[in-house]
């Protein structure tokens, strides 16, 4: 499989991707954190005043195309910070749960995080629905999955609540009543939950690569592996995976998770001041399977990647 998967040809910052079927044009679609690695600025500047940006695919994922980025989300004047978008199809309708900052900040702390909701029919006109009401006002990254009863169940990170993940319920993806506390070992970001094999499984994003954890009812989770935490061999694949997205068909499921392929460490190239290099980045995909009851990762193993339209 061509490695890497995609690279944002504006600012070379593509991250934090999600992967959905657009239905009416019949391709799939990376919808991602537009990261402006290429942007001098001062401190931390270059991951707010993002945009969401797209790629798409018309031959199941062996070729992306950058399409641009996604307009009309802003709910208020200036340039803001779009992040980490979840989007789910449900009863005729995209839902998009995003994480959202005011303006441009040049430094991690000291803003609020909020996640919005949006729907829209064809993954282009996007409207806003409400600033979803959770934990706390620092909480990014979520994800949505349908509950057996039929109900959902939103994870998401609470920075101010020990960066772990918590749980929020909600009969009609609309209101949402926080659960409480999910996983809590260490701090973590980027939760993304899947069903595969007969188990259900949530991976986090530890910042070591990707916490794994197997459940058989989404509410009690167990510890399970560790996986993208040694480097990959294929080009720009030779770091920790980081901020995932899985999708699954059939027996099949496939990781796209990003990388930052010049960092040594934290944020720092050896012998060079931090600058383009250490921020660019570039999207991944890997194949997933279950070995002896162990979700695993071979980021090094030939495939094919072939999805399929859906419904």
């Amino acid at each position: 499989m061509k490695a890497p998967l995609f690279r944002d040809p504006i600012f070379d910052g593509a991250a934090d991707p999600v992967v959905i079927y657009n239905r009416e044009q019949q391709e799939w679609w990376i919808i991602y954190t537009n990261r402006r690695a290429t942007v001098e600025g001062p401190g931390f500047a270059w991951v707010h005043g993002t945009d969401l940006g797209v790629a798409s695919s018309a031959d199941g994922g062996r070729s992306w195309t950058y399409r641009g980025t996604l307009t009309g989300l802003n709910i208020e004047w200036g340039r803001n910070t779009f992040w980490a978008p979840e989007i789910i199809w449900h009863n005729g309708l995209y839902h998009m749960y995003v994480s959202y900052i005011q303006g441009v900040p040049d430094d991690w702390a000291g803003h609020k995080r909020e996640i919005f909701h949006y729907t829209s029919t064809d993954l282009l006109d996007w409207t806003f629905v409400s600033n979803v009401r959770l934990s706390s006002d620092r909480v990014i990254d979520a994800c949505i999955y349908e509950l057996p009863d039929g109900r959902f169940r939103m994870w998401y990170k609470d920075e101010a609540l020990g960066s772990f993940t918590y749980a929020a319920d909600s009969s009609d993806l609309y209101s949402w009543k926080v659960v409480g506390p999910v996983i809590t070992e260490q701090g973590h970001e980027g939760p993304n939950v899947f069903r595969l094999q007969g188990s259900y499984w949530m991976i986090v994003d530890e910042w070591r690569g990707q916490g794994v954890f197997r459940s058989d009812d989404l509410e009690r989770w167990e510890r399970n592996n560790l996986i993208l935490n040694e480097p990959g061999q294929r080009e720009d694949d030779g770091t920790i995976g980081l901020h995932a997205d899985v999708v699954v068909q059939g027996e099949q499921a496939y990781i796209f998770y990003f990388t930052h392929p010049d960092r040594r460490g934290d944020w720092e190239v050896p012998g060079q001041v931090p600058g383009y290099l250490t921020r660019r980045s570039s999207i991944q995909v890997a194949k997933l399977e279950v070995k002896d009851g162990k979700l695993v990762c071979d980021r090094d193993a030939e495939f094919e990647l072939a999805l399929e339209a859906e419904g």
